[in-house]
C-alpha cells in the first residue's frame, strides 16, 4: 500500500552517511517531516554542511545504534515510512568479511523495528547493482559478472561466488537484502528496494569498495553509476508511487566505451592528469543491464502522477 497523502512523517537512516543527508534535504524541500538517525555523531555535521537547519521544525534528530533496538523504535515512533542505508561506520571505513556480518545484523534489526512500528506503510531499502551482477560456481576459476543475458531486477548476486573473490561488497548487500526480503515478507511489511550503481559523490574515490572488479563489471557491460540527487529522487518516486513494489535498479549512466572510464577516473582521482589517453587495452562494450522499471515511475514521478506535499 503506497503512503497516505496526510501522512508526512518518515524517517532517514543512516544520516551520518552522506546519501543519508542528501535525502534529508530533498525530503525536506518536498514538505516531509522528517526523523533524521544518525549512526554517527558526526550524522549531525553532514546536515549542517548540507544548510539544514537542525532547529527546522520539521525535522527531528535522533541518535541511533543499528545494534540498539530500542534507539531505532524511538527513531521511527510516528513515521509512515522508512528510508535506510547502509555504509560501514568511519571507524570501520572498508568491507571485510566482519563488516558483512554488521550489515545483515542491522538490516534484520531495523526492519524487525519497522514490522513493530504500526505507524510504519512503507520501506525503502537502498542495495546495490552489486547485489545484482555477480553471478558463478564455487568452481570458477576467474571473476566474471553475471550471465551473457541482459541484466534486471530480478537477478542476484551469488553469495558462495562473492566469498570466493572476496567481494565483500557485493555479499554483504545481497545477503543484508535478502535478510530484509524474508523479513518484510514474513511479517508483512511494504517494502521496496534501490538497487543503486556507483554513487556519485564528492566522497566518491578509488578505494571505493564498488569497485572491487571494475574491470570485470566493465567488460561484461554492467558497471554502471548513479549521481546522488538522481538516486535521492528515485527513493522518494518508489515511496510515492502506488503502484511500486519489488526491487529497482537505479543507475543514469553507464560506463560502456573507453572515454567514460576516463572521465570515470578522473572523477576517482581529480588530480590525474587532465587528458590523459584511453587504454589500447579497453574497447566499446555494449551495455547489458537495464533499468526500465525504474525508469517508468521516474516519469512519473516527474509530470507529477505522484504525491505532491509542497
Amino acid at each position: 500500500m503506497a503512503p497516505a497523502c496526510n501522512t508526512k512523517a518518515v524517517c532517514v537512516m543512516d544520516t551520518s552517511a552522506h546519501f543519508g543527508s542528501t535525502l534529508v534535504e530533498r525530503l525536506l524541500r518536498r514538505g516531509y517531516t522528517v526523523h533524521a538517525a544518525a549512526y554517527e555523531q558526526g550524522g549531525f555535521d553532514k546536515l549542517k554542511s548540507k544548510s539544514i537547519s537542525c532547529e527546522n521544525k520539521r525535522l527531528r534528530v535522533f541518535r541511533s545504534d543499528p545494534f540498539d533496538y530500542q534507539s531505532i523504535v524511538e527513531a521511527m515512533k510516528g513515521c509512515s515510512g522508512l528510508f535506510y542505508t547502509f555504509e560501514p561506520p568511519q571507524d570501520q571505513p572498508s568491507y571485510d568479511e566482519f563488516m558483512v556480518e554488521v550489515e545483515v545484523r542491522a538490516a534484520h534489526n531495523v526492519l524487525e523495528a519497522c514490522a513493530r512500528t504500526e505507524t510504519m506503510e512503507r520501506v525503502v531499502f537502498t542495495s546495490s547493482v552489486t547485489a545484482v551482477v555477480w553471478k558463478g560456481t564455487e568452481e570458477s576459476r576467474q571473476l566474471t559478472p553475471a550471465t551473457p543475458e541482459e541484466v534486471d531486477e530480478r537477478d542476484w548476486s551469488e553469495p558462495n561466488f562473492c566469498r570466493k573473490f572476496k567481494l565483500w561488497h557485493a555479499l554483504a548487500k545481497t545477503l543484508s537484502e535478502k535478510t530484509a526480503w524474508a523479513l518484510a515478507m514474513d511479517r508483512g511489511v511494504d517494502m521496496v528496494s534501490v538497487n543503486a550503481g556507483l554513487v556519485v559523490d564528492p566522497m566518491l574515490s578509488a578505494d571505493n569498495p564498488y569497485l572491487k572488479g571494475a574491470v570485470e563489471m566493465y567488460d561484461d557491460g554492467v558497471l554502471v553509476t548513479v549521481a546522488i540527487d538522481f538516486l535521492a529522487d528515485a527513493h522518494i518516486a518508489v515511496y510515492e508511487s502506488p503502484s511500486a513494489y519489488g526491487r529497482y535498479l537505479c543507475f543514469d549512466r553507464s560506463i560502456c566505451r573507453p572515454e567514460d572510464t576516463i572521465k570515470l577516473a578522473q572523477m576517482l582521482s581529480p588530480t590525474a592528469a587532465s587528458n590523459p589517453s584511453p587504454s589500447d587495452e579497453l574497447r566499446v562494450i555494449q551495455k547489458r543491464i537495464q533499468n526500465k522499471k525504474l525508469s517508468k515511475v521516474m516519469v512519473q514521478f516527474g509530470s507529477g502522477r505522484h504525491m505532491d506535499l509542497e
